[in-house]
């Protein structure tokens, strides 16, 4: 229920000037959000990279309804990808993409273009790109431009949310040589009619996704702090010969990081999402809904402790 009423405040912007008018709201974003400028997200990744862990960075931002903005954003993703290129990570060090921050919402061939300039910029330092999955009305559109995108750049990811009634199937049409895929559970209000509703259910549908995936022949990216979903990918991974590097995990900034340190010290791929940028709003709401822990943490800072 609690996290039901975030997810519905994420969108709301009385709630959103009331959050963000907090003084002691920067504390707790901080430990979720990796600054807002580019030299701030450059930092971050490449403290990230002495850690041995990879990354993929997000430009905060969504529902771009101003084509200006999409062009902004697209921009600012160049500039990123040029301020980290020097760094020589190569694929340790992606961006992932929210289509509707390029301008999906007012024009999905607005979208490509911007995203095949994304692209462009990445493939320049050997980086890929990889395709956030947004509310359900958006996975059609998400999955065409994704078919475009792979064309020129097939490294192209995108990501899979396991909640969704259809994502089965989709995994199935994904899990094809060459392909990336990122299976995370969903944190958007979705409808029954869509997506399923108790954590149980979201957690074996999950199971049966990663399942498509790993029998098959792409990359599996993981995204998960569950330490039962990593031993279920564990134990995954030894049914369908898949040896350490041919999958990966993902984690959040922020969140279960002693796990993801112990993960890359056994030698695993663990690829930190990275989110800055001043559009943080949304994203936040999401990272307290999705954890008890994080509302517990956000309460404590609040009260000063």
């Amino acid at each position: 229920m609690l996290g039901q009423l975030l997810l519905a405040t994420s969108r709301s912007a009385l709630v959103r000037r009331s959050v963000t008018g907090l003084p002691l709201t920067r504390k707790v974003v901080d430990r979720f959000v990796a600054g807002e400028t580019t030299g701030q997200a450059r930092d971050t990744v490449e403290r990230l990279s002495d850690m041995k862990l990879a990354v993929t960075v997000d430009h905060l931002g969504e529902e771009t309804l101003d084509a200006g903005a999409a062009a902004a954003t697209a921009k600012a993703y160049v500039t990123l990808l040029e301020a980290l290129h020097p760094l020589g990570l190569g694929d340790r060090a992606e961006v992932s993409v929210k289509l509707s921050a390029v301008g999906q919402r007012l024009d999905e061939a607005m979208a490509l273009a911007h995203a095949r300039e994304i692209c462009a910029a990445a493939a320049a330092g050997g980086s890929p790109v990889t395709l956030d999955m947004e509310d359900h009305t958006t996975v059609d559109s998400t999955l065409r431009v994704l078919r475009a995108l792979r064309e020129d750049h097939p490294s192209t990811g995108v990501a899979i949310q396991a909640y969704l009634l259809r994502s089965e199937d989709d995994c199935r049409e994904l899990a094809g040589e060459g392909s990336r895929v990122r299976l995370v559970k969903g944190a958007y209000r979705e409808p029954a009619s869509v997506a399923h509703q108790s954590k149980a259910a979201v957690d074996r549908a999950y199971v049966r996704c990663l399942r498509i995936l790993m029998a098959g022949k792409g990359y599996p990216m993981v995204a998960t702090h569950d330490d039962r979903l990593i031993a279920v990918t564990e134990l995954l991974a030894d049914r369908f010969g898949r040896a350490i590097g041919d999958y990966e995990y993902q984690m959040l900034y922020g969140i279960r990081t002693d796990r993801q340190q112990a993960l890359a010290g056994a030698g695993h791929t663990v690829r930190v999402y990275v989110p800055y940028g001043d559009d943080w709003y949304g994203y936040f709401m999401r990272r307290l809904a999705e954890r008890p822990a994080n509302v517990a943490f956000f309460l404590r800072a609040l009260g000063g402790k």
